[in-house]
């Protein structure tokens, strides 16, 4: 498996490192995101949004009382929220296929609520706190093909370190 890791030192690089892939991004990708409250994810969604061409991305908010929003840019941009997820069978009461496998692109916090619902087809991001309020960012694509902005990303900060590790 291939990973990506980085250090985002302020939440505009978190956003930059969203914009580049969102700017790549062809419909149907399911981006899952994992981490503490407060890491960043909505903060990367905002970037991804951007990247898609969403009209004021800033606006973006983490859907976590209606667990779905639904942003239109050059994709649609479906933004899910499972931090209320009681079960993962209430993925089926949300209608999750119609986002999931749709024309858009898919950005799901607290993905690891999914259970046995979690598309094997999809990019996982983890986002952890690291010293002085900077942020890991690990990426990585169980099943897919190197995405087009894989090689984007290192440039992104001078402090993004990436790692390729093959297993």
């Amino acid at each position: 498996m291939v990973e990506i890791n980085l250090v985002s030192p302020t939440p505009d690089t978190t956003r930059a490192i969203g914009e580049t892939m969102g700017r790549y991004l062809k419909g149907g990708e399911i981006i899952c995101l994992y981490g503490e409250l407060g890491v960043g994810k909505t903060c990367l969604t905002q970037g991804i949004a951007q990247g898609l061409k969403v009209e004021d991305p800033r606006r973006v908010k983490s859907p976590s009382f209606i667990l779905i929003r639904e942003y239109n840019g050059s994709l649609p941009l479906y933004h899910i929220d499972l931090f209320r997820l009681s079960t993962p069978q209430e993925m089926e009461e949300l209608g999750y296929e119609e986002y999931l496998y749709g024309e858009g692109v898919t950005v799901i916090e607290w993905a690891d609520k999914m259970g046995q619902y979690l598309p094997r087809k999809r990019i996982d991001i983890f986002l952890s706190y690291r010293e002085e309020g900077k942020r890991e960012i690990r990426i990585n694509w169980p099943d897919l093909p190197e995405p087009l902005w894989a090689g984007e990303l290192s440039i992104i900060s001078r402090e993004a370190l990436v790692v390729r590790s093959e297993e």
